[in-house]
């Protein structure tokens, strides 16, 4: 079954740790695309996700800029994001492992996901529903984004590490519902 991705219903969300201190928490509100999932077979299940660079946002304009810039994602240059699925295993009834190919400056390195899916909603004004929520991390680094300050303590602004949450909302598309 074929699912189109509700950007308004969907975001992706990230974390990092900013002066080893606190945490700077993030999302990309600019979420589309295309998912092929039977819910009775998801391990069978294929999707694209494409992001916005341009979308991020941390509630502070200075640095969702920088972010934005050469620096980060060089939006300007690179203006989306991809995570192509490539292998879902199943963990449990509604639990799965997520296996893709994560695009971030035209630099693909592999990304696992830790997922549960929802079950079929049917809005009578909307079409058939399906909620995905993952989570994850990625060493921001592997993907050339390496800007950073050492701090006087020895620390650094900006943690490579970043955890990802994936809040995935998909409404199945009308050829798919006539087959």
């Amino acid at each position: 079954m074929k699912w189109e991705i509700d950007p308004v219903h969907s975001t992706i969300g990230f974390s990092a740790k900013h002066l080893m201190v606190s945490t700077v928490r993030g999302r990309f509100g600019g979420v589309r695309g295309e998912i092929d999932l039977d819910p009775e077979a998801p391990e069978k299940a294929t999707a694209e996700i494409v992001i916005d660079a341009a979308s991020v946002e941390t509630g502070m304009p200075m640095r969702d800029n920088h972010l934005r810039s050469a620096d980060f994602f060089e939006a300007d240059r690179f203006p989306h994001l991809t995570y192509r699925v490539t292998k879902v295993h199943r963990l449990g009834s509604d639990r799965f492992r997520v296996e893709g190919d994560l695009t971030i400056r035209d630099v693909t390195r592999p990304v696992t996901l830790e997922a549960a899916l929802s079950d079929l909603f049917v809005d009578t004004r909307r079409g058939t529903r399906i909620a995905i929520s993952a989570s994850g991390s990625i060493d921001r680094t592997d993907f050339g984004l390496r800007w950073n300050q050492t701090l006087e303590t020895g620390g650094v602004v900006v943690s490579d590490r970043v955890k990802l949450e994936l809040e995935i909302t998909a409404v199945q598309l009308a050829a798919a519902v006539a087959a």
